[in-house]
């Protein structure tokens, strides 16, 4: 682990049965000035930056990529939030919908609400954010990344950034397509909440499958059939010969960062 964490076991929410431990990294120079920082809140919190607790002792070394990116000027200084799963409930939580195949899930929008409703206020109440949508992201892998999209979708007023990795478009019936088509935007680029379309990154490893390839590349055009446009507001990533896998995702941390926070002129 690089840099500066803080941790708090155990933050409890009132919407959901299991309490969650947060990790915070802090970026370079947090403690010298007084300027108010980004914030990308991730999934699967501990698998982020230490290997003592990521699954199979892969970690994504986001602290590393970070420090080092934001060093560098190209990416502009923010604090990482990893929220840790809740171990058996974890495939409830990252769902919108019950997968009759799976016997599981429907309670991603009682997790949003955590994230929007009690942990980004306690965040931003600790910390100096920059608590607007334009400087606020939210992110994961696998069922990770298909509830941060399902959460950013639901809520362009709060996240303004997505980071979608290897995203389970194949959860109940593409259940996801679904969501994206019903998707209102306007003509300026704003849906139904009268905010612009969330930047989104979003990639899938070609070794994962070519059922789940085709998956995400499905999504990808939904994406653009509602107004997201490649390159601008939406980048697009095939990993030759990457798996399914918390080293893949870890190798994408960086592309990602540079596309969602890139450092200002």
């Amino acid at each position: 682990m690089t840099g500066d964490f803080r941790t708090y076991t155990g933050f409890h929410s009132s919407h959901l049965v299991v309490d969650h431990d947060i990790i915070v990294h802090l970026p370079p120079g947090y403690f010298v000035d007084d300027r108010r920082y980004a914030v990308l809140y991730l999934q699967d919190g501990q698998n982020l930056f230490d290997p003592a607790t990521a699954y199979g002792g892969q970690e994504w070394r986001a602290d590393e990529t970070a420090d080092m990116l934001i060093g560098s000027g190209k990416v502009e200084p923010l604090i990482l939030v990893g929220i840790y799963n809740a171990g058996h409930a974890r495939i409830d939580e990252y769902t919108a919908s019950k997968d009759r195949s799976v016997g599981k899930g429907g309670h991603a929008h009682l997790y949003g609400r955590m994230l929007v409703e009690e942990l980004k206020p306690f965040i931003d109440r600790e910390y100096r954010t920059l608590p607007d949508r334009q400087h606020t992201g939210v992110g994961g892998s696998s069922l990770g990344g298909l509830v941060s999209l399902t959460i950013g979708l639901k809520y362009p007023d709060v996240f303004g950034k997505l980071a979608v990795m290897s995203p389970s478009v194949w959860w109940d019936h593409r259940a996801i397509l679904r969501t994206v088509a019903a998707c209102q935007v306007s003509s300026n680029g704003h849906t139904t909440h009268h905010f612009p379309r969330p930047r989104i990154w979003l990639d899938i490893g070609t070794a994962e499958g070519q059922s789940t390839t085709e998956d995400v590349r499905l999504l990808r055009d939904a994406l653009a059939g509602k107004g997201w446009r490649d390159g601008l507001d939406l980048a697009y990533y095939e990993a030759d010969g990457a798996g399914h896998n918390e080293r893949a995702w870890g190798d994408r941390v960086g592309p990602m960062l540079q596309f969602l926070f890139p450092s200002s002129p």
